[in-house]
């Protein structure tokens, strides 16, 4: 039992800052900096119920999901320097493609090449970016 539970029972209250000092013969403000440190530690079980309406609402549900646009984040900020190592026109398709969302008719279209001609620049671009992710471990 710690010396605060057992003044705490003698005293029939929470003991003060200033009883804690004198029983542990040490200074108030060591008193406050280790109420201030055991406060910073409170074990809990990571099943406790949150809500009581919910069973199924537990810290532990809370703490362990994982946040799909982190990964996403993750994802653009690995694919950054692959894409700038492509070349101009890929780059160029791609942006219009996924950024700008056109066709690849549309794309073909706007660069002067044909649809075809897009799919397979466009399919040697992501398969150049897949194998890059893949090779840095993502």
């Amino acid at each position: 039992m710690s010396t605060s539970d057992e003044l705490e029972q003698h005293l029939d209250r929470v003991p003060t800052v200033a009883e804690l000092s004198v029983r542990l013969q040490v200074s108030e403000e060591d008193v406050i900096e280790a109420l201030t440190a055991s406060n910073g530690y409170t074990a809990g079980s990571l099943d406790t119920q949150l809500e009581a309406a919910s069973p199924a609402s537990t810290l532990m549900r809370r703490l362990g999901f994982e946040d799909a646009r982190l990964s996403r984040v993750e994802d653009l900020h690995a694919l950054k320097p692959l894409i700038a190592a492509l070349p101009h026109r890929d780059r160029t398709i791609i942006s219009l493609r996924f950024g700008e969302e056109l066709t690849q008719a549309q794309i073909g279209q706007r660069l002067g090449i044909s649809q075809m001609h897009v799919s397979r620049l466009l399919s040697r671009a992501l398969a150049t970016l897949r194998s890059g992710l893949l090779h840095d471990g993502h």
